[in-house]
């Protein structure tokens, strides 16, 4: 299950963070995902909530924010969302370079 090896990556980070701050609890985790970061955000939820059990992220919140999917036109230099699938400028019809859509970071960590 790659949302797993994801919650486990995640959880990590915090209880990094929450050491290195001397934090008691950690109520928020918060996410930026791109449009293809290919996360299925209800396993994910489902696999950082049973690996924070016992923990002091227990009850911590898993929240993200969606990045859609940009690119840019190499001949005309527009800027729009794309979809995948999008290789040609559907402006000029010159080929595409993907600018945004492939995050995937722990974007901030609510402690106490």
């Amino acid at each position: 299950m790659h949302e797993m090896a994801l919650a486990e990556g995640i959880v990590d980070i915090a209880m990094d963070y929450a050491r290195q701050n001397d934090a008691h609890r950690i109520a928020e985790v918060h996410l930026i995902l791109g449009e293809l970061a290919g996360v299925e955000t209800a396993s994910l939820t489902l696999a950082f909530d049973s690996l924070v059990r016992g923990t002091i992220a227990a009850g911590a919140a898993l929240t993200w924010e969606r990045v859609p999917l940009t690119g840019r036109c190499h001949d005309c230099g527009g800027e729009m969302h794309i979809r995948p699938q999008d290789i040609l400028c559907p402006a000029c019809g010159g080929g595409m370079e993907i600018t945004g859509g492939r995050e995937m970071r722990v974007d901030y960590i609510e402690m106490e």
